[in-house]
């Protein structure tokens, strides 16, 4: 069940141990979009899907952050934050890597094996 977005902005709905939870959404899933990602950024409001990815990076950002790795069915597989400056391990199951300032995703409910759903506007 591959999934294929363009760049822009939607919601993510968050189906977890919070509930449903609805969340700001931009979508980076062109090459060029997905390397920027939140370099320059003092912080997100809401989250930044990356697509495809399995692995990110914090090398130049200001700000740490949550990473969750989604597989191809959009459940989270693993959730980690990054402190700037750090490389994250490749995820053998991940397709999708979502990211949000740091201890938000726990606020939404996002934990290992919660269901994603992804709108575009």
């Amino acid at each position: 069940m591959g999934r294929r977005w363009n760049d822009g902005r939607g919601k993510l709905i968050v189906r977890g141990a919070a509930g449903a939870v609805a969340v700001r959404l931009e979508l980076a899933t062109s090459y060029r979009a997905r390397t920027k990602g939140l370099l320059g950024r003092d912080g997100i409001d809401g989250a930044m899907l990356l697509s495809p990815a399995s692995s990110v990076h914090t090398f130049r950002m200001r700000f740490p952050i949550d990473v969750a790795y989604l597989d191809r069915d959009l459940r989270v597989v693993a959730v980690h934050t990054m402190k700037p400056g750090r490389l994250g391990l490749p995820r053998f199951r991940s397709r999708h890597v979502l990211e949000a300032d740091a201890g938000v995703m726990a606020g939404w409910g996002l934990g290992v094996g919660a269901q994603v759903e992804v709108e575009t506007e």
